[in-house]
């Protein structure tokens, strides 16, 4: 069998870029983007990508350099997806509630020659460009305006090069995009949460994408022609690689600018939605928004970033929500491990069908192996879903490594060929897994480890808190103690009524003693992230500006 060798019509480079291409020969008369008034077909959608790509080369954009993009959930957003690597450059989606220092920590470390702003954003990007080094030229602007947003003060046009539409009006509608020489050439950067001086920026490939787009569909059962509502941010892992895998199915993406539940409960209905994605959070506002109902068509609903509390999925799923859960990172694109369900437990009792739905699970079909390992050793812990250790990734839609950053790549994709995570959980004995927390956020009380997420999964029990999040405060004693963070539902005068003092019996009466807080912190809403990640290094701060509690030493 030596004889056979790889040949170009065999080793062509995967690419989810062909999805667009199929698209709009089996799905050319289908909507493709919604928003508002406006719609586009797959045929159209592609047509403006190729036009899209073929002008951002016209600009002297090189294969593999970096192009930004700073916009919500907005038709310019989801195109560019496509016709910035349809140009062979790199797509970087930067957060939008990044203030301008961070935007330009981004710049400066992207080294991108070309930003796409949409006009919402375009005060806070010019405040990022005064503060970039006077020897770093100056990137190309490009403002997207998407019709549906009033400034308090229009934007100076002539800071910018042209309009996206321009872009697509003087493409060249017969340009042949750029494929890649192969598949390992970066197509995606994206920085990780908490962007600071030394950015992280994770660099993936055509390859990586690829697998994780497809692997993404076949594990949530993605039918053809789905219709998918963009709650989650498109900045956010490239919305978990639905981007591309939307048109890989022909679905029809419903875009929102904002998320605001009221909006979603009214979108649901009206554009017939079948899938959505979102943080636990999002979960938790969805059900708890008064204009709520009981959905007359289920709605699939895969949300991921923390693990979902049992009480939040009951009270989703008696809305008609069909949530599945998962687990990914930005290292990894997408969502690599999911509670796969298994029928006999439809007839459990929903309390503990709501305990098993909020594992993690097992690894989707696209990922070689994931584990649980000892950090010191390496060595995999016992399966008994009580030792725990770091969880640790193998397969193909890992990530390059992050940008200019070699010793940190070295760091998380360690020696004995493992991505280590930096998430801590357990592998129970049906070969489940569980995040328990992530490391950072485990809290070491006198010797003992607290998950914060456990004792968040018990506060969430409690019918008055709308919100919880649990992290450590410096205790001279201990070391570290419990402090809960909640918000809580303004109904029948629960804000008013509601006393620490209750809320720590509360769960002293279903954890261990040690895991219950010792301090309890009313706030009107938890500070989040643009994606409905509860901000915890926020919370932390705060945490530490209270001093030592009194009650800490009994």
């Amino acid at each position: 069998m030596d004889q056979f060798k790889p040949t170009p019509a065999n080793s062509c480079p995967l690419t989810p870029l062909v999805f667009l291409d199929r698209a709009a020969t089996v799905f050319g008369d289908s909507p493709s983007l919604v928003f508002n008034s406006t719609c586009f077909t797959w045929s159209e959608t592609h047509a403006r990508c190729v036009r899209l790509a073929s002008s951002i080369v016209s600009l002297g954009i090189q294969r593999s350099q970096v192009v930004i993009v700073l916009a919500p959930n907005v038709p310019a957003m989801y195109e560019l997806q496509f016709a910035v690597p349809m140009a062979g450059a790199v797509i970087n989606n930067i957060n939008t509630r990044l203030d301008a220092r961070s935007i330009a920590v981004i710049l400066c470390h992207a080294e991108s020659k070309l930003v796409f702003v949409c006009a919402q954003f375009s005060h806070v990007l010019l405040q990022a460009i005064c503060m970039l080094p006077h020897d770093l030229p100056r990137p190309i602007l490009v403002i997207i305006d998407a019709g549906d947003y009033v400034l308090p003060s229009p934007p100076d046009l002539n800071e910018f090069y042209c309009t996206h539409e321009d872009m697509v009006e003087r493409g060249d509608p017969r340009f042949e995009w750029i494929r890649p020489k192969n598949e390992w050439e970066p197509m995606t950067l994206n920085y990780t949460s908490g962007t600071t001086s030394s950015p992280k920026g994770v660099v993936h490939s055509h390859r990586s994408i690829f697998i994780i787009t497809v692997d993404s569909l076949i594990d949530w059962s993605v039918p053809k022609q789905p219709v998918y509502l963009w709650t989650l941010p498109m900045f956010h892992s490239n919305g978990w690689s639905f981007t591309w895998g939307m048109a890989a199915v022909g679905g029809t993406n419903i875009c929102l600018r904002r998320f605001d539940a009221s909006l979603i409960h009214a979108a649901i209905p009206k554009h017939g939605v079948t899938h959505m994605c979102g943080a636990p959070v999002v979960l938790n506002m969805l059900c708890n928004d008064p204009t709520a109902k009981k959905l007359e068509n289920p709605v699939h609903f895969l949300t991921g970033g923390a693990p979902p509390p049992a009480a939040v999925l009951l009270r989703t799923e008696a809305l008609g929500f069909v949530v599945s859960h998962g687990f990914g990172m930005t290292e990894v694109a997408g969502v690599v491990v999911s509670c796969a369900w298994k029928r006999k437990w439809n007839v459990l009792p929903a309390l503990e069908r709501a305990r098993l739905k909020a594992r993690q699970g097992v690894r989707t079909i696209g990922m070689t192996e994931v584990n649980v390992v000892n950090p010191k050793s390496g060595i995999i812990v016992e399966p008994d879903g009580l030792t725990q250790g770091e969880i640790v990734l193998r397969g193909g839609c890992l990530m390059l490594g992050y940008l200019k950053d070699p010793q940190g790549t070295a760091e998380c994709m360690k020696k004995d060929g493992w991505l280590y995570t930096g998430d801590v959980g357990v592998m129970h004995p049906d070969g489940y897994l569980e995040i328990k927390d992530r490391s950072k956020d485990v809290i070491i009380s006198g010797g003992e480890n607290v998950s914060s997420v456990e004792v968040e999964s018990v506060l969430y029990l409690n019918p008055v808190v709308n919100e919880a999040a649990v992290v450590a405060r410096p205790d001279e004693f201990w070391g570290e103690t419990p402090c809960a963070f909640v918000s809580l539902k303004d109904a029948a005068g629960m804000i008013e009524k509601a006393k620490e003092k209750e809320i720590m019996e509360f769960c002293r009466d279903r954890l261990p003693h040690y895991m219950v807080p010792k301090t309890v912190v009313f706030m009107g809403e938890l500070p989040k992230n643009a994606t409905g990640k509860i901000q915890k290094f926020s919370l932390r701060d705060i945490a530490k500006s209270l001093g030592t509690s009194p009650s800490s030493r009994l």
